[in-house]
């Protein structure tokens, strides 16, 4: 047995990271985004890659893509920096924002996702928002692909029902 570092593995100098995290850091501001709305994501992509680079001789690659890795150490850190929020004070009727039609729509739909429960929440971000695969996702969120599937179908239903426009 030798210590040579598999070719899949995180590489040990600083440059050569730095290549091997760049195609994931899109989807990495997408999730921190998603996940800790009203954080930093910047802030949160940047502790996930120092965490990441900390632990990068724990990466296995027989466990999950460079990319899902990437992504549940990000996971982590949103989580962590939406519990760090505070509250913020409310706007007084002058400053409240005129209402668009185009905006109304996302807001809708941001609002539905906000009484999705944590876990359907951060399947729906991974799967639909940082376009992850349904392998990938299960890596992120530590359960089976099967269980994704049922977590999005369940996910979807309660947001049919809550956006469902009737005329």
């Amino acid at each position: 047995m030798t210590n040579e570092r598999s070719a899949n593995a995180p590489p040990a100098d600083g440059a050569t990271f730095v290549a091997w995290v760049r195609p994931h850091l899109a989807a990495m501001a997408r999730v921190a985004a998603r996940l800790a709305v009203g954080a930093d994501r910047d802030d949160i992509v940047q502790e996930s890659l120092t965490r990441a680079w900390m632990k990068r001789d724990q990466y296995d690659a027989s466990r999950g893509t460079a990319s899902s890795w990437l992504l549940a150490i990000t996971a982590d850190q949103a989580r962590k920096a939406a519990r760090r929020l505070r509250p913020v004070a409310e706007l007084d009727d002058h400053d409240a924002p005129v209402a668009r039609q185009d905006v109304e729509a996302r807001v809708d739909v941001d609002q539905a996702l906000t009484t999705l429960s944590t876990r359907q929440r951060l399947a729906v971000d991974c799967y639909y928002f940082a376009d992850l695969s349904i392998t990938d996702t299960a890596a992120v969120m530590g359960c089976s692909e099967g269980t994704v599937k049922s977590t999005l179908s369940d996910a979807r239903a309660r947001l049919r029902s809550l956006l469902e426009v009737s005329e």
